[in-house]
């Protein structure tokens, strides 16, 4: 089976990794603050805060920002469940936007319309949780500016987008946001086994996250709430969580981050191969927006409905071909848990239609030629 995505693990990850279990401790020693360093130097953010997944860099996030149970977040409808579930770890209530069936990224027009009807009902939410689609950044300066007159803070979800770039940025220095969440899960563009990071240039932000990542401890003198009791002494002052990436993950994340632009060279090469072999008389295209340098995380056909085969047969057909296609993704909101708290009553047209219509094929840096072409001539055949 060629899966839709996979990891690529180099002799130097491996020597990284050895070289830790050897010499170093396996967890709170130098290789996470070595790696934060290197990501804030990567994407020109102020601070990072590495974390045992990416959920966990999103609940955080969100509690560092003082999401609470009177306050509204909302998300796109296309994404991992994830990018809503964070909000609901903090009893706020959860909305979904639509998206841009070219883009699959929140759509614009409809955020705006959303936001004015919220405005007038004052159901306006604290926080947005926008999502880099497939490895592509959301318009964020026109999100921004729908948002800003609402005092709608921004949080980017970019799971599938470190390395990519928006205008003249890369994703993650926080240009128009509070702050930037990456994954490192194996399926991810680089990986540290499991885990995630908090990109912000918000002090605030950094330092809360920090805390509470380690159960809320605090270790620095100035700020304990009573005389130490001696060198050994800690208070813990926030109810945190063990979100903590070891040193072990850290040391293969910061590994991997070093190949971090030849894998997005791959992976914008194997788009292009993509991009002029595959019959586009057949299906529909997702499309990159000028200004962006995507990440390629995903590549994302839809099939049309007049094709003669309804886009469950032809996934079939794909598998049975030995190719692993998958569909990212179900929209959240029709998921059985958030069907029962938003009672069913709920749906976005283009969400619901993007979902009937997508279906995700191989692309990763190791994907070889043959195997590409065997994919491109199975789709054109179908």
């Amino acid at each position: 089976m060629i899966p839709y995505g996979k990891h690529e693990v180099t002799q130097s990850d491996i020597d990284a990794l050895v070289k830790v279990l050897k010499n170093e401790p396996l967890t709170q020693g130098n290789q996470v603050p070595t790696f934060e360093v290197e990501l804030t130097k990567y994407v020109r953010a102020k601070y990072a805060v590495a974390t045992s997944s990416a959920t966990a860099a999103l609940h955080l996030t969100l509690l560092s920002m003082g999401v609470t149970s009177s306050d509204i977040v909302w998300t796109s409808g296309i994404s991992f469940v994830a990018s809503a579930n964070c909000a609901l770890y903090c009893n706020a209530k959860i909305d979904f936007v639509d998206i841009n069936l070219n883009t699959v990224n929140i759509c614009s027009e409809a955020l705006a319309v959303k936001l004015k009807h919220a405005s007038i009902n004052r159901q306006l939410p604290k926080v947005l949780v926008v999502v880099h689609m497939a490895g592509q950044s959301c318009d964020m300066e026109e999100i921004s500016k729908i948002c800003r007159p609402y005092e709608v803070e921004i949080v980017e979800d970019a799971s599938h987008a470190i390395g990519a770039k928006y205008r003249d940025s890369l994703v993650g220095s926080c240009k128009y946001s509070s702050a930037t969440v990456f994954s490192f899960h194996p399926v991810k563009i680089i990986t540290s086994g499991e885990g995630g990071a908090i990109l912000t240039n918000n002090s605030d932000i950094f330092q809360k996250a920090q805390r509470l990542r380690t159960h809320g401890i605090n270790k620095e003198k100035e700020f304990f709430h009573e005389e130490s009791h001696g060198e050994w002494y800690y208070e813990q002052t926030n109810l945190g969580y063990n979100y903590r990436m070891s040193d072990i993950h850290a040391a293969l994340a910061a590994s991997q981050l070093k190949r971090l632009d030849a894998y997005i060279t791959s992976r914008k090469k194997i788009a292009g191969i993509y991009d002029r072999h595959i019959n586009w008389q057949k299906y529909d295209k997702t499309l990159t927006q000028s200004h962006n340098i995507s990440a390629n995380h995903l590549y994302i056909i839809r099939t049309k409905p007049k094709a003669g085969k309804s886009n469950s047969m032809m996934f079939s057909e794909l598998r049975q071909a030995g190719i692993g296609v998958q569909k990212h993704y179900i929209p959240i909101y029709k998921h059985p848990y958030f069907k029962k708290i938003s009672n069913g009553n709920f749906s976005l047209p283009n969400c619901e239609d993007y979902y009937e219509n997508c279906i995700s094929i191989p692309i990763y840096p190791t994907l070889s030629e043959e195997d590409q072409f065997y994919v491109i001539e199975t789709l054109n055949n179908l």
